[in-house]
C-alpha cells in the first residue's frame, strides 16, 4: 500500500523525535532516508552507512552529485566536516560491535513480540540482505517505519511473521501511517494515533494483539 510524500514525511518527522544529539544512526532506504530532513540544522548526530561512510551530510543539489559518494541504497550524499570513509568490512564491524545507537528501517512485517521480517518475499528477486540482519541484531535501538497495511490490505503488524525473519524480538518502536507502537518485553503498546484515524479503525486493521497506553495521545 503506497503512501504519498506528505504521509511519508509525517512518519519521518515522528521518527526524527527519537534521534538525540551524540547518536550514531544508520538509516534504511525509503522513508527512513527522509529523517534527516526533519532535524535542526547543525544537529549533532553522525549518520553511518554500511557501505563505508561515517558522517553522511545533506543531499546534494541536482547536477552537483559526486558519482563516487553514495549511501547504501545507491543515492548520492555529501560528507559532513570531519566525516570519514571506511571499507565495508570496517563499516560492518562498527555495527557488529554495537557502535550504532539507533537504526531506522522499513519492514514487510513486524510481529507483536518485535520480530522483524524486512529482507525478502520468497520468490521475489532482491539484491541481497545488505546490513539488515546485523543492524537489527546489534543496534541499540531499532525503529521501523512502514505502512500499516500491505498492498493487499492485510495488516503488517501481525501475531507471528509469515515471511522469513531478519531478527527476533529486536524492534523497539513501530511507526505506521495510522499510529505509533512501542515494544517492551514482548508486549506491543499503542502510544500515539495519527489523525484522522480512530482507535476502532486501528483495532480493525491490526492483526497483532496490543494494549493501549494510559498516556495515549493523538498526532495531527
Amino acid at each position: 500500500m503506497e503512501m504519498d510524500m506528505g504521509i511519508k514525511n509525517r512518519l519521518a518527522r515522528r521518527a526524527a523525535q527519537e534521534v538525540k544529539e551524540g547518536m550514531v544512526v544508520n538509516l534504511g532506504i525509503g522513508i527512513p532516508s527522509l529523517v534527516p530532513n526533519h532535524l535542526p540544522s547543525g544537529y549533532g548526530v553522525i549518520f553511518h552507512s554500511e557501505n563505508g561512510i561515517v558522517g553522511i551530510g545533506a543531499a546534494t543539489p541536482n547536477g552537483t552529485e559526486d558519482e563516487n559518494l553514495c549511501n547504501a541504497g545507491g543515492f548520492p550524499v555529501s560528507l559532513i566536516k570531519g566525516g570519514s570513509y571506511t571499507d565495508s568490512a570496517a563499516a560492518f564491524a562498527m555495527i557488529r560491535r554495537g557502535k550504532i545507537d539507533l537504526t531506522i528501517l522499513g519492514s514487510l512485517q513486524v510481529s507483536e513480540k518485535g520480530d522483524l521480517a524486512n529482507w525478502i518475499i520468497p520468490g521475489k528477486k532482491v539484491p541481497g540482505m545488505g546490513g539488515a540482519t546485523e543492524l537489527a541484531s546489534k543496534a541499540k535501538k531499532v525503529i521501523v517505519l512502514m505502512t500499516h497495511l500491505d498492498k493487499y490490505l492485510n495488516s503488517k503488524l501481525v501475531k507471528e511473521c509469515t515471511l522469513p525473519l531478519t531478527a527476533k524480538q529486536c524492534v523497539s518502536m513501530i511507526i505506521t501511517d495510522r499510529g505509533v507502537f512501542s515494544v517492551n518485553n514482548g508486549q506491543l503498546t499503542l502510544i500515539e494515533v495519527f489523525r484522522p484515524f480512530s482507535l476502532e479503525e486501528i483495532k480493525e486493521s491490526t492483526e497483532a494483539d496490543y494494549i493501549i497506553s494510559s498516556d495515549l495521545h493523538y498526532i495531527e
